[in-house]
């Protein structure tokens, strides 16, 4: 299914075979239209959470910590993150739990706390990667991509799987990134990625979605790998990369 229906069904938090009939729908437009939606939504109550955001400046960084786990939770806590001063939003999200945390990362749009999540420690972010992999929630593992440092996104990349790294690749928010991040692999990755994609065929389109999104060195490079594939995919993969 189109990535952009998956994700947008995520933010009105309905089944994806409900908007199906957006297929038709061009890409640009439902991303405009997701991003249109996820703004209303944070800006919701917004007087309330700023004024939340600003007596948490009161508070010592654990009790703080302390209450978002406990009281707030993590799409409370997603609404608020934003809008606290940066160096007090990283100082409570490192005394967070990463299973917590990565409950709030599915709660939250980056793009309000790019600041925050830049300056995360790198340990804390690779086992909220983890914990994200275990939940399969490609979506969210997908839209952070764009908001972390190269040596971060290196290291998340290192515990997904090859299908796990498709799955992910295959909802990136920004797809001009794909190219780059293909780059951050270690030597031999790709090809395990094209060869996941030939013995698995629900990662046909995801792997379709990676080669068309490359750039043209690296889609030359892969160009004989395709011999592997089966008929069917193989075709297809040429197609991609012309």
């Amino acid at each position: 299914m189109n990535p952009e229906i998956l994700k947008l069904a995520r933010v009105l938090d309905v089944e994806p075979e409900r908007l199906a009939y957006l297929a038709d729908v061009d890409v640009a437009d439902l991303q405009l239209f997701r991003e249109q939606v996820t703004t209303t939504l944070f800006d919701a109550n917004l007087v309330v959470l700023e004024r939340m955001a600003l007596a948490s400046r009161l508070l010592p960084a654990p009790v703080v910590a302390k209450i978002a786990e406990k009281v707030f939770g993590p799409l409370l806590c997603a609404r608020i993150a934003g809008l606290v001063d940066v160096s007090r939003g990283v100082d409570v999200a490192k005394r967070l739990p990463p299973k917590f945390l990565a409950s709030v990362a599915a709660e939250l749009d980056p793009r309000r706390a790019t600041s925050i999540i830049t300056r995360i420690p790198l340990d804390t972010v690779v086992a909220v990667a983890a914990e994200l992999t275990r939940r399969e929630d490609w979506i969210t593992l997908g839209r952070f991509v764009g908001h972390l440092p190269d040596p971060t996104v290196r290291r998340s990349l290192a515990v997904l799987e090859d299908a796990a790294l498709l799955r992910t690749a295959y909802v990136l928010d920004d797809k001009t990134r794909i190219d780059h991040v293909m780059g951050l692999l270690p030597e031999g990755r790709l090809p395990r990625l094209i060869r996941a994609a030939g013995a698995d065929e629900s990662l046909w389109e995801p792997a379709l979605d990676v080669l068309a999104n490359m750039g043209k060195a690296r889609r030359e490079a892969v160009l004989p790998l395709l011999d592997e594939l089966p008929g069917e995919l193989r075709g297809r993969a040429q197609a991609a990369i012309k």
